[in-house]
C-alpha cells in the first residue's frame, strides 16, 4: 500500500441530514446509547447450539460480586476482562439478557477505541470513517458467529470471547491501517493489546502479528510502538502488584497448554478448512496484488540493496499482498484455537485500504475491477453469514414459545419450538427409565448424540431440569431446616449460585470441560470441594464429561458428603453436618 489511502473518498456531503452524515462519532454514540433499550427489560431469545456456554459469565459475575478474582481465586479458560465487563453491565442492567450483556459489554472498550480511530480518520475523509464504523457496529451489535454448527436457526450463545477478540482485532487493524496521529495510534494499540491479552491470550498473539506487520511496513512508528509498549507493560505491572492477576493468569495459561498438548499444524489446517472460502479468496486476492505490484516490489528491493536501511526495508514490506499475508496468518493462528468466532472480520479495514489504494493508482480499470471482485469475495460471505444467521434466528423465533420456569431469572428468557420441547420431555423419560444403559454408553466413551451439546432439545432440557432442581433444593432446605451457602456443579457450567443468591466455592474451574479446561485437582481445589455445602450432579443424560468430572471431584466429596437424589435428573452431594438455616 503506497502513499495516502484517504484522498479518494473525501468528497463533500450535501442535502438533508448532511450535518449528521458528516459526524460518524454521533452515529457511534447513538448506537451505544440505544443498547440500554434492549437491556432494561428481559427479551426472549431463541435457544441455540451450545447455548449454555454463556452461563459461564453468570457464574463468573457471581464470583466477582463475592470478591473472587479470576485466575487468582478460580481457574478460568480465558482472561478475566470479559467477566468483569459482564459483571459491570449485569449490575447496571440486572434484567438484561445474559447473552446480550456478555456480547455487548465489550463495547465498553471497543467503542471508545473506535471513537479515537474515527476522530483521526474523519479529519481526512468522512466516507472512510463510515467505511470503518458501519462494519464495526454491524459485527458488534449482532451476536452471531461466522461458522455453522447446527442446521436449525438459533442464538449463538457460545464462542463469545472469540467474537470479542475478533472485534478488538478489527479496531486494532483499523488503527494500524488508517490512523496517522502517532499519539492516537500508540493509545489505540496499547489499550487494544491489553484488552486482547485479558480476553484471550491467543488474541494477543494475533494482535502481535498485526503490529509487527505495521511496524515493518512503517505504519507503526517507532515512537508510537515504544510509547504503546511502555503503557502496555506499565499496566501489566500495576495489575500484578495490586492483585497478582498477571502471574496467576500466566499459570492458568501454562496449565491449559499442558492439557491441550497437541500439534499446531493440524489445528491450522482445521482453521483453514473451516474458513476455506475466506482463505481461498484472500489467497487469490494476494496473488492478484502480487502480480500487479511486482514491478514496484522489485524496485523497492533494488533500492534496498543499493542503499540498505529501515526506511528502504519498510517500502519492501509496505506491499498490499504482504499486508494481506500477515492478516491471514494472524487470522489462522487465532482461529486454530477456536470453536465459534467472527472469523477474519478484522481483514475488512485492510480490504478498504487496498481498494482505495488500488483505485488511486489504476482508476476505474479492469485491474481495479479484478481486485474489487476478489476483495468483495473476501468480505461479503462473512457479513452475509452473520446477517443470514441473525435473520433466520429472529424470524424463526415466531415458531418458538417461551420456556416456562420459576427460578431461572433472565437466564430462562429463551424460546424453543414445541416439537423440540416434546422431544426433550420424551428423552428425559428415557434417560430416567434406562439410566444404566446411558451410563454404560458414557463409560464406553460415547454420547447419546454425536452433536448432543448442540442439540436444542438438550439445551432446553438442561434449563428445565435446572429450574426443577432449584425448587427441589429450596424444598430440601425447608424440610431439613438447613441452608446451602456454597453450591457447585459437577458439570460444564454452574449458574446455580447466582440463581439462588448463594456462593460458589473458590478455586473450582468454570467452563468445566474436563478434556480441555480442567487441570488435575490439587490440594487447595480438593479442600474447597470437600468444604462445599452442596454439589449437584446432573444425570439426564450421563455423559463422558460428567463422568470424568465426577472422577476428578468424588474423591474429595466422598469422605464428608452423602449422595442423595434431589430430582429424577439431579443427584446431589450434601455435606455432613451442614448448619441449620437461621
Amino acid at each position: 500500500m503506497h502513499g495516502s489511502t484517504e484522498t479518494v473518498l473525501s468528497g463533500r456531503l450535501r442535502g438533508p441530514g448532511a450535518t449528521l452524515a458528516r459526524q460518524p462519532l454521533i452515529v457511534l454514540a447513538l448506537a451505544v446509547a440505544c443498547l440500554p433499550l434492549a437491556l432494561f427489560a428481559t427479551v426472549t431469545l431463541p435457544i441455540g447450539p451450545m447455548y449454555w456456554d454463556h452461563y459461564i459469565y453468570l457464574d463468573a459475575a457471581n464470583r466477582i460480586f463475592d470478591g473472587q478474582i479470576p485466575s487468582v481465586d478460580f481457574f478460568a479458560p480465558v482472561g478475566g476482562l470479559g467477566y468483569y465487563l459482564f459483571a459491570g453491565w449485569l449490575y447496571l442492567f440486572p434484567n438484561g439478557h445474559p447473552l446480550l450483556l456478555s456480547s455487548w459489554s465489550l463495547m465498553t472498550i471497543t467503542a471508545p477505541l473506535m471513537a479515537l480511530v474515527i476522530l483521526d480518520v474523519q479529519k481526512r475523509s468522512t466516507a472512510i470513517a463510515y467505511g470503518l464504523l458501519l462494519p464495526f457496529l454491524f459485527f458488534s451489535l449482532l451476536p452471531f458467529n461466522t461458522g455453522e454448527f447446527y442446521p436449525y436457526p438459533g442464538s449463538d450463545g457460545f464462542g463469545i470471547y472469540n467474537r470479542q477478540v475478533c472485534q478488538l482485532l478489527y479496531v486494532l487493524a483499523a488503527g494500524l491501517v488508517f490512523v496517522r496521529g502517532w499519539k492516537t495510534l500508540a493509545t489505540v494499540t496499547a489499550l487494544a493489546m491489553l484488552a486482547l491479552l485479558f480476553i484471550k491470550v491467543t488474541g494477543l498473539i494475533a494482535g502481535l502479528v498485526l503490529c509487527l506487520m505495521a511496524f515493518l511496513a512503517g505504519r507503526l512508528p517507532l515512537r508510537a510502538a515504544l510509547v504503546g509498549g511502555v503503557l502496555f507493560f506499565a499496566a501489566i505491572g500495576c495489575l500484578e502488584v495490586i492483585s497478582g492477576t498477571v502471574s496467576a493468569y500466566a499459570a492458568d495459561i501454562l496449565s491449559l497448554v499442558v492439557i491441550n498438548d497437541t500439534s499446531l499444524l493440524p489445528r491450522l489446517l482445521q482453521a483453514a478448512s473451516i474458513n476455506f472460502g475466506v482463505v481461498l479468496a484472500c489467497c487469490l486476492l494476494g496473488l492478484t496484488l502480487l502480480v500487479s505490484e511486482l514491478p514496484v516490489f522489485l524496485g523497492t528491493i533494488r533500492t534496498f540493496i543499493a542503499k540498505p536501511g529501515f526506511a528502504a526495508f519498510s517500502k519492501i514490506a509496505d506491499q498490499s499482498f504482504l499486508w494481506l499475508a500477515g492478516f491471514v496468518t494472524a487470522g489462522l493462528l487465532f482461529e486454530s484455537q477456536n470453536t465459534g468466532s467472527q472469523a477474519f472480520i478484522f481483514v475488512w479495514p485492510l480490504l478498504l485500504a487496498i481498494l482505495i489504494d488500488n483505485y488511486r493508482h489504476k482508476g476505474p480499470s479492469a485491474g481495479f475491477a479484478a481486485v474489487a471482485i476478489l476483495a468483495f469475495g473476501v468480505a461479503i460471505p462473512v457479513g452475509a453469514t452473520i446477517a443470514q444467521k441473525a435473520a433466520r434466528a429472529w424470524i424463526g423465533s415466531v415458531n418458538t414459545k417461551p420456556l416456562e420456569h420459576n427460578n431461572l431469572k433472565s437466564m430462562g428468557a429463551v424460546g424453543i419450538r414445541d416439537i423440540l420441547s416434546q422431544r426433550a420431555q420424551r428423552l428425559q423419560t428415557s434417560y430416567v427409565a434406562y439410566r444404566p444403559a446411558y451410563e454404560a454408553l458414557a463409560e464406553a466413551g460415547e454420547l447419546p448424540s454425536f452433536l448432543l451439546y448442540s442439540d436444542f432439545d438438550f439445551q432446553g432440557l438442561w434449563l428445565a431440569n435446572a429450574d426443577e432442581v432449584v425448587s427441589a433444593i429450596r424444598a430440601f432446605e425447608t424440610a431439613n431446616k438447613v441452608r446451602f451457602e456454597t453450591i457447585m456443579t459437577i458439570d460444564f457450567t454452574n449458574p446455580f449460585a447466582w440463581l439462588m443468591d448463594r456462593h460458589a466455592p473458590k478455586y473450582i474451574a468454570i467452563g468445566a470441560d474436563p478434556y480441555r479446561a480442567v487441570p488435575q485437582p490439587g490440594q487447595r481445589v480438593n479442600e474447597a470441594v470437600a468444604a462445599v455445602d452442596l454439589a449437584l450432579y446432573p444425570t439426564c443424560p450421563p455423559t463422558t464429561a460428567r463422568l470424568k468430572l465426577l472422577s476428578l471431584y468424588q474423591p474429595a466429596l466422598a469422605p464428608g458428603h452423602r449422595r442423595i437424589t434431589l430430582t429424577p435428573c439431579y443427584d446431589a452431594f450434601v455435606r455432613n453436618g451442614i448448619a441449620a438455616a437461621p
